[in-house]
């Protein structure tokens, strides 16, 4: 196991060599809300400029397999700050600001990332969306943050009101405030002010979590923006030039708070990861090329998101990785990089050996649930799960399973199920080991 990420490096001092052990890292995770793979430019052609998020990429290792945890928003968010999988934690679901229509409760007694960095001597910060819950104890002062400033519901009815169903979920830690702008920019300047009041904490290491609203819908770029794509591209259907104003909005913020960490002294020892809950939402008109399907869907697009990791002091600028993980792996990387024992009962898996040139461990089977609710699923969950190249899925509770190679069919196009009845009844065996280990977490308050 690597520990704290320890380096020998071989430095000639007279005739002795030295080991040179960097500090504890600070950290960095930016999640997005619905940002598709093909928005972003990093991974290709795209009518999409991102240079901020390309140059976060060209200074790290871009992994180009890496998938989420979900097709939607609270379960992929409950992996990724617990290590485990959604229903493994009570959140198969949407978690709803109506109780009638809400599909998961984060099980209170599962530690998350910043309890786990907290105990570990970190400051730990949450700006943006939290959607893991509304009230005590799920709120994100309870849950390991020392300080929240963000939005506690699922989306918001426009991203400059900041209100859902006409309540506002806007909180400074307990406090209901009531900001002026996008959404974008309000959580960009808190997350820069904060690094900068961590910057001031001098030998104390800090974990933002920093999750944005956009590109989520409603598709509201601010008006100089969206002006911008018309200029330089009349031609594009309007639809998708909101998009792109949106997109290009939030790489903005996001270029600023990475150099907000430059003009802190702080890039060099942060490692910074970016990616997404989920794939973007194709009747939205966001792009998840060249990958089948979009958010709420388990084909590829709904699943495969963008992924990169920076820490200058150790990862390679411009390396890339084609490990087939899942975005949960963040939670034991950044317990073992920060020195800190891990739980035995997660299901991620660190991504320390990568990081270094190494080779992964041998894969495991990579999981996805979603339960939800009206008449096309019922209340009723579906699920996907892929061994090595086999991937097997429903895309509701009610069609039958299929069956792709992905080697063979990255496209997802041609459904084996009825020609491959051995390797459909191995990963149905599969699921059912998944969906029997997680009926005994509840997913409703008791």
């Amino acid at each position: 196991m690597i520990r704290g990420l320890v380096l020998v490096l071989a430095c000639w001092a007279g005739s002795t060599w030295a080991a040179v052990t960097p500090p504890r890292p600070n950290f960095v995770l930016i999640v997005t809300d619905d940002h598709g793979y093909g928005d972003v430019s990093t991974y290709g052609a795209s009518d999409v400029r991102s240079p901020h998020l390309d140059q976060l990429a060209a200074g790290g290792m871009t992994f180009r397999a890496m998938r989420s945890n979900s097709t939607v928003c609270s379960p992929s968010r409950a992996a990724l700050l617990t290590g485990r999988h959604p229903d493994r934690v009570g959140v198969p679901g949407v978690i709803r600001t109506l109780p009638a229509d809400s599909w998961g409760y984060l099980d209170p007694a599962v530690p998350t990332l910043a309890d786990e960095l907290r105990r570990g001597g970190y400051r730990t910060g949450l700006v943006g969306k939290w959607h893991l819950g509304l009230e005590v104890p799920n709120r994100p002062n309870d849950r390991g943050f020392d300080f929240f400033h963000g939005f506690l519901g699922d989306m918001m009815d426009s991203h400059t009101g900041h209100l859902r169903h006409g309540i506002n979920y806007m909180r400074r830690d307990a406090e209901v405030v009531t900001p002026q702008g996008h959404s974008t920019d309000l959580f960009s300047d808190w997350a820069c002010q904060w690094l900068r009041e961590s910057a001031a904490d001098e030998g104390r290491p800090f974990f933002l979590y920093l999750a944005f609203t956009a590109p989520h819908f409603p598709i509201e770029p601010p008006p100089a923006w969206l002006e911008a794509v018309r200029a330089r591209a009349p031609g594009m259907d309007e639809k998708r030039a909101l998009n792109v104003a949106l997109i290009e909005h939030l790489d903005d913020g996001i270029g600023r708070v990475l150099r907000t960490l430059t003009e802190c002294g702080l890039e060099r020892d942060t490692v910074v990861v970016f990616t997404s809950d989920n794939g973007g939402s194709l009747p939205h008109g966001q792009n998840n090329d060249p990958w089948r399907g979009g958010k709420q869907s388990h084909y590829d697009g709904g699943l495969r998101v963008p992924f990169f990791l920076r820490w200058p002091a150790v990862v390679k600028a411009h390396s890339r990785s084609d490990y087939a993980g899942q975005i949960f792996d963040v939670f034991p990387t950044f317990l073992e990089l920060a020195g800190l024992p891990r739980s035995g009962d997660l299901d991620a898996v660190s991504l320390c050996p990568v990081l270094t040139g190494g080779e992964m461990p041998t894969p495991r089977d990579l999981y996805f649930v979603r339960r939800e609710g009206g008449p096309s699923y019922g209340g009723k969950s579906y699920e996907a799960l892929i061994r090595g190249d086999w991937k097997i899925l429903q895309n509701d509770p009610f069609s039958p399973l299929e069956l792709y190679h992905l080697q063979d069919d990255p496209q997802e196009s041609r459904n084996l199920a009825r020609t491959q009845p051995e390797k459909l009844r191995e990963l149905s065996q599969a699921l059912q080991f998944h969906i029997h280990r997680a009926g005994a977490v509840p997913w409703q308050r008791r």
